[in-house]
């Protein structure tokens, strides 16, 4: 198949990577598969490392523009499906393809669970769509819901984690490997840095559990480092707190750390930093937002607390830290879960159907 994926976003993060990720393993198995993104955007950098061919349309924004850039691209390249990802690529494709005589198929991916408008314009865009994806069951239900989609049509295919790369390793070895003192126990986070991950929430728990000893890794870049800087300034902790910025491996990290946490209060699907932390057996503390229960159990694979709620973050951190059992057996139990339920190849195969799927039902 000849896949063509659309992303208008410009920033870097879960739902970048996974494009990337998927694109490069559907290379792999054969197929024709390209990215295009705005000549600016983080992707069009990224791709290369990724082994993706890249063609960079200004699909920023709803524009007439970009609406005749792209058009003459799908014109002229002529992809079988085009998978688009974020509103305004979704909506340039739903328009371009309706002015092609023999457009391609349309898969439309739903990374976030932000709510969607029930409107006849959401109903036409959806409506366009060969087949509709989520990242994650309850992401898939809002839609069925909402814009009374037929159940057929939209599959949830959560993202798949290359279980090879994310493993548990030596940990006093990851953490001098990093530059990290061994001796310390360290609490960390991997995302992008925008506010509905909780960031700051975290830093005033971290803050709370005043550990000699303990220190808190911020590995990702965004627009709140600004904002968290400031934060970390206020409560005395900086020389507790390394801002590793965006990091290339991000496995690395993971695997120096001894507890994980991702505190987000909006906006998720299932995180692939959950389950990379999963894979390398951490010990994670997490909140019930979007599709995150999807991936974690409370008490059986992580300790869940509610979102923005920084003494109850602080309180499940110290009981992992001070119950080594209970630590090991969620860690041991989260890889074997995200073993078997979240493996690249099965996203693999899951997207490889519903593109020729889509393809068939186009004609």
């Amino acid at each position: 198949m000849k896949i063509l994926h659309t992303e208008a976003s410009c920033g870097w993060g879960g739902q970048e990577i996974r494009i990337l990720e998927e694109a490069r393993g559907l290379i792999a198995r054969g197929h024709d598969v390209s990215v295009a993104c705005c000549a600016h955007a983080r992707m069009a950098a990224e791709a290369a490392r990724f082994g993706v061919p890249v063609a960079t349309l200004p699909i920023e924004f709803k524009t007439i523009a970009g609406f005749l850039a792209l058009r003459r691209y799908l014109a002229s390249h002529a992809p079988d499906v085009v998978n688009t990802h974020s509103s305004a690529d979704s909506w340039l494709t739903g328009l371009a393809c309706a002015t092609l005589r023999k457009p391609p198929a349309i898969v439309r991916t739903r990374h976030i669970s932000a709510p969607v408008a029930d409107n006849p314009f959401n109903r036409w865009l959806y409506g366009r769509a060969g087949a509709v994806v989520t990242t994650g069951e309850s992401l898939r239900r809002h839609l069925l819901l909402t814009l009374d989609l037929e159940p057929l049509r939209v599959t949830s295919v959560p993202t798949g984690i290359d279980a090879e790369r994310f493993a548990p390793a030596d940990k006093a070895a990851a953490k001098a490997a990093l530059g990290l003192d061994p001796q310390h126990r360290h609490l960390g986070i991997v995302a992008t840095l925008r506010s509905w991950k909780g960031h700051l929430f975290l830093l005033d728990a971290f803050a709370q559990l005043k550990r000699p000893g303990l220190h808190l890794l911020i590995v990702g870049e965004g627009p709140m480092r600004g904002p968290i800087e400031e934060k970390i300034a206020a409560l005395g902790i900086t020389e507790h707190v390394t801002l590793a910025g965006q990091r290339s491996d991000p496995e690395r990290w993971l695997q120096a750390m001894d507890v994980f946490c991702l505190p987000s209060y909006a906006n998720e699907g299932v995180p692939q930093a959950i389950i990379q932390a999963m894979l390398c057996g951490l010990p994670i503390v997490t909140t019930p937002v979007g599709a995150i229960l999807e991936a974690v159990t409370h008490g059986s694979t992580a300790l869940v607390v509610p979102p923005k709620d920084a003494a109850a973050l602080a309180q499940a951190i110290a009981r992992l830290l001070d119950d080594g059992a209970l630590a090991a057996r969620l860690g041991d139990a989260a890889r074997r879960v995200a073993s078997a339920d979240f493996s690249l190849d099965a996203m693999l195969d899951s997207m490889e159907k519903i593109f020729a799927a889509a393809m068939r039902k186009a004609g």
